[in-house]
């Protein structure tokens, strides 16, 4: 058997701690250390592991094999860089950086190190996700593209999203999931991109937004929006859309009616997967009904964090080929960035 790859965790957040459980319970991993800015309560099974308040010290002290880079987002370019150049393999969270020129930074840092990038775009290992775009290619272009996540935000969540957007608007951290789905299904080039945005609390800054909502087309016709908003003001109505439109049909994500928005379960939940073909016979009317596919003992989000860190593991073990991984992390970013931009400037952004 080969050896634990040595794994040092960095940022200790709602995803670091679950992606350190991944690693605690997968025995191809060691941890060999924690980084947080702060002490944090550790779970069972990181107990007994000391935190460390510095990442440098911390990554040229233990010499990992692997960075698990799960800090806020202004610091990601720059600690996977640190972390390639130093010969570990990185698992990086979303948004890969704060800016296109980064992203592609850390990118051809990658390249050029050989060492491997993966990007925490928990959908793509999520089995309800991938039938999802499944059954959505199946039908064919042009799409139209239906989805958001709002979080009525309190509390511990709300402190949360308000540190987040110090650096990053939700349309961006929560909108590259979304409209990476979006570029899987279509496969298209995007073309242009508009964004709007609303300050709805003082306990954010002057320049930031925590309502956005981008639209985006592409090359083949399909057209797409994306909408997010955190905080206790936020509307718990409608707050989860996922609704793919072809002119065969149309295949949706239904959501539990007793979901609440800031159960972080709720999500990556689908529940039920259903498809509406648009057919008609002679008499006008559909040939067949809608299919509901049953989710019935899908993954939940600790689960998720255990199918992505299994793929990192395969990715370092089996030298998997991630160029095409890196490269739609990098478009999904500047799509969301550019529509950030078009927030700013009121002005639709051309990709």
């Amino acid at each position: 058997m080969p050896s634990p790859i040595k794994v040092l965790v960095a940022g200790l957040g709602n995803m670091g701690l679950s992606h350190a459980q991944s690693y605690a319970k997968n025995d191809g991993f060691e941890i060999v250390g924690l980084v947080n800015r702060s002490s944090v309560q550790l779970p069972d099974l990181l107990a007994g592991h000391a935190i460390r308040p510095n990442f440098d010290e911390a990554l040229a002290e233990l010499k990992p094999d692997l960075c698990s880079i799960n800090t806020y987002s202004d610091s990601h370019a720059a600690y996977a860089i640190k972390a390639m150049e130093a010969g570990c393999h990185v698992f990086l969270e979303k948004p890969l950086a704060t800016t296109v020129a980064d992203a592609e930074r850390v990118v051809a840092c990658a390249r050029a190190t050989g060492r491997k990038l993966v990007i925490g775009y928990i959908l793509r290992h999520h089995p309800s996700w991938i039938k999802l775009i499944e059954l959505a290619r199946e039908m064919g272009p042009p799409y139209v593209f239906r989805m958001n996540l709002n979080q009525q935000s309190s509390g511990k969540a709300w402190e949360t999203h308000k540190a987040l957007m110090q650096t990053t608007s939700p349309i961006v951290d929560c909108g590259v999931h979304y409209v990476d789905v979006m570029c899987q299904i279509t496969d298209a080039k995007p073309v242009s991109v508009r964004g709007m945005g609303v300050r709805l609390s003082d306990e954010i800054a002057a320049d930031m937004y925590n309502y956005g909502h981008l639209q985006v087309t592409f090359e083949d016709g399909s057209v797409g929006w994306y909408e997010a908003g955190w905080g206790p003001m936020m509307s718990e109505t409608a707050f989860f859309v996922k609704d793919i439109i072809t002119p065969k049909g149309c295949v949706s994500i239904v959501m539990d009616q007793n979901a609440k928005s800031d159960d972080i379960d709720t999500h990556t939940k689908t529940s039920v997967i259903r498809r509406h073909p648009a057919k008609t016979g002679p008499d006008g009317r559909f040939v067949s009904g809608d299919e509901f596919l049953q989710m019935a003992g899908e993954p939940g989000h600790q689960d998720l964090c255990d199918l992505e860190q299994a793929f990192v593991l395969r990715a370092i073990r089996e030298d998997l080929d991630l160029d095409r991984h890196m490269q739609d992390a990098v478009q999904s970013l500047r799509i969301c960035l550019a529509a950030d931009e078009s927030v700013r400037t009121g002005q639709q952004i051309a990709l």
